[in-house]
């Protein structure tokens, strides 16, 4: 694998187990997955992993920071999502989805946004089923075991590690504010990896 190629060296990813998945993966799933290893844990390809990451980015950069909406239901990608707002300026809902702020105008919490990033399909599908209602692409981190329906871009990565979703969180916003032009190379992003990690 050519690191350069890469956004982050290999061993950081490996580092993190960005690429460990679990023992169990759906159809959607298998193009991603590398190998399975002899205690029956599926394995992500990383390049692939890098690349999807990368497709992300550019993706989510076409969209002004008001348009996006980052959800994470999951506790371990809590913090690493709050650090991911708080660096590009994307609001991020952490914790429990409140029904509605998508779809139902006379709200006083609805929002409109034009972009969705869903940390976990499961924990997260009722978010993204209020997205697909209005018509917002969605981009899902999927692990080996995630289905792929109301997802328009799946990311494959470990999306239950801290460590891995810090990881995830860390480089998004760094390309995504490369790409937007707010900085000009990687050594101008302030924030350490150890930032979006859990305490």
């Amino acid at each position: 694998m050519a690191e350069q190629k890469l956004l982050v060296p290999l061993d950081q990813y490996l580092k993190v187990g960005i690429h460990i998945g679990t023992k169990y993966k759906t159809k959607y799933m298998e193009p991603f997955i590398y190998k399975i290893r002899s205690d029956g844990l599926a394995v992500l390809n990383v390049q692939k992993i890098n690349d999807r990451i990368a497709i992300a980015a550019k993706f989510l950069s076409q969209y002004e920071p008001e348009d996006i909406l980052v959800v994470c239901r999951r506790e371990n990608g809590q913090r690493a999502a709050k650090m991911f707002a708080k660096a590009t300026g994307i609001k991020a809902l952490v914790g429990r989805y409140p029904p509605g702020i998508l779809t139902n105008p006379n709200l006083d919490t609805f929002t409109e946004k034009k972009l969705m990033l869903a940390v976990d399909p499961w924990p997260d599908k009722n978010a993204m089923k209020d997205a697909a209602r209005v018509g917002i692409p969605v981009i899902a981190l999927c692990d080996t075991n995630n289905e792929a329906n109301d997802i328009d871009l799946v990311v494959p990565c470990n999306n239950k590690g801290k460590k891995s979703l810090a990881l995830f969180f860390w480089i998004m916003a760094r390309e995504y504010l490369k790409s937007r032009g707010l900085i000009k190379k990687d050594s101008d992003f302030k924030y350490k990896i150890e930032d979006f990690a859990e305490d």
